[in-house]
């Protein structure tokens, strides 16, 4: 029996229309600032803005010249980051040039506070304390476990391989599924023996970027697999996994596209929803 095919779309649509209630309350606003013009940024930056719109949702795409340096974004950042009126924002990557080296010093700059991407140290760090410190989490794992709870995906207690370990999806993913309660396991480009843990995995999450990297062989008959790597080729977008046959024998699976990409999105747009509660309330201490 062919596996079950977990769509983001319907996901992410529920997430905005349960935003929109707050959005008009609160008023938040976005900023999304990109430098140059990369075909893939314009891409993103669109399903960005066009979510804002479906909740009604205050935005501004500041686009800088490809030749800015350093020290002009990291002004622009500041501008940011002393606006009242801006919720939060995001710096869109990859840079052009040499900006490209200076991410962490460019995401460090951002306050994290209005940190809506979840990249900085201060939320990042914040996630090893419990689920409930999860107050603005990376999009994307914070994207897949409202696919899993909206499939009615229990991830407690079961084994859990993550393949990948970037700060923006691997790492926060495995911390988060320790969160809740799951066994897990992290494998990367130096793993020996990947088919080795990933035959061994009730869930199987992999984002590495390298096409059918996870084929039929490598995946325990009845095992949930979220693919979140994505890879631009002659025939489109694919994923890390071998779809086709991998959904001969899995329980439930994510095509790419139109698996966890939606959710990223929709979980930006929550977190800029978040960022403005706790800008708002008495209780949140003010970062410096």
């Amino acid at each position: 029996m062919s596996a079950l095919i977990l769509l983001g779309k319907p996901v992410a649509e529920k997430m905005l229309q349960d935003l929109k209630k707050d959005v008009k309350e609160l008023d938040p606003k976005l900023v999304v600032v990109q430098v140059g013009d990369d075909p893939s940024s314009d891409s993103y930056i669109r399903q960005k803005l066009k979510s804002c719109e479906a909740v009604d949702m205050r935005n501004e795409h500041r686009h800088l010249d490809k030749k800015t340096t350093l020290k002009q974004l990291l002004s622009v950042i500041d501008e940011l980051n002393k606006d009242p009126d801006v919720t939060g924002f995001i710096v869109q990557v990859p840079l052009p040039g040499d900006l490209n080296d200076h991410v962490p010093e460019i995401t460090r700059a951002i306050n994290p506070k209005k940190d809506v991407d979840g990249f900085g140290a201060y939320n990042l760090g914040k996630m090893f304390l419990s689920k409930e410190f999860e107050h603005l989490p990376p999009a994307t794992p914070a994207g897949i476990f409202e696919m899993l709870k909206y499939y009615e995906i229990d991830v407690a207690g079961k084994h859990s391989v993550v393949v990948g370990r970037s700060n923006i999806v691997g790492k926060p993913l495995a911390v988060m599924l320790i969160n809740r309660g799951a066994t897990v396991t992290v494998c990367h480009s130096r793993t020996d023996d990947l088919a080795f843990y990933t035959t061994q995995a009730d869930l199987l999450f992999t984002a590495v970027g390298k096409p059918k990297l996870i084929t039929k062989e490598m995946v325990k008959p009845g095992a949930v697999v979220v693919d979140i790597g994505v890879s631009r080729t002659d025939k489109g977008l694919k994923g890390d996994v071998d779809f086709e046959n991998v959904k001969e024998v899995a329980s439930a699976i994510t095509p790419v596209p139109g698996g966890v990409g939606p959710l990223t999105v929709a979980s930006l747009i929550r977190n800029c929803v978040t960022a403005k509660k706790r800008q708002i309330s008495v209780d949140t201490v003010i970062l410096k």
